[in-house]
């Protein structure tokens, strides 16, 4: 039987009318339980004026519960997805700028090419690579670029969404 009380990783999508100070109600909620948000994207959805916020925390179960159900109360709210209930489907995307010296030009574009990155900038002694994927994958390429150079990293967080049901 799991732990209720454990201190868990949790994923949560929150589309929202897309208007002015939603963001910051909805991170309150957050910090105002001494929940940390340690990733947070939010951008607009295919139906205009909707945006779709995606945010994992780590947290106890019984607080996480207790969010979700304020989250569903906030105005401009207009459906939240406790992701910890089914199965989803996860991205982040990370631009990386490595060193490539003429000595490791070979290897950046070796482990660009294993991870499916693609080099989006180049200049005499920086690749910029672009990945996607799962957390454990961008952080797996960072921690390989890392032993070459790493000049500088943006990631865009986590973005996700619920498996469909398959019949």
């Amino acid at each position: 039987m799991e732990n209720n009380n454990s201190m868990q990783r949790h994923t949560i999508g929150v589309l929202v009318e897309n208007q002015p100070g939603v963001l910051s109600r909805v991170a309150g909620l957050f910090s105002g339980r001494g929940f940390n948000i340690e990733c947070l994207t939010v951008a607009e959805t295919n139906e205009p004026g909707v945006s779709r916020i995606t945010l994992v925390t780590i947290g106890d179960q019984h607080i996480l519960e207790q969010i979700v159900k304020q989250l569903n109360k906030l105005i401009n709210v207009i459906k939240v997805f406790d992701f910890r209930e089914t199965e989803f489907v996860d991205r982040e995307m990370a631009l990386i700028k490595v060193r490539a010296e003429p000595t490791t030009r070979a290897e950046v574009l070796r482990i660009s090419d294993i991870f499916r990155g693609k080099v989006v900038d180049v200049s005499p002694l920086f690749y910029t690579i672009e990945v996607t994927g799962n957390e454990s994958k961008i952080s797996a390429v960072i921690e390989l670029l890392a032993q070459i150079g790493i000049v500088e990293v943006a990631r865009t967080g986590k973005v996700a969404l619920a498996r469909s049901k398959k019949h």
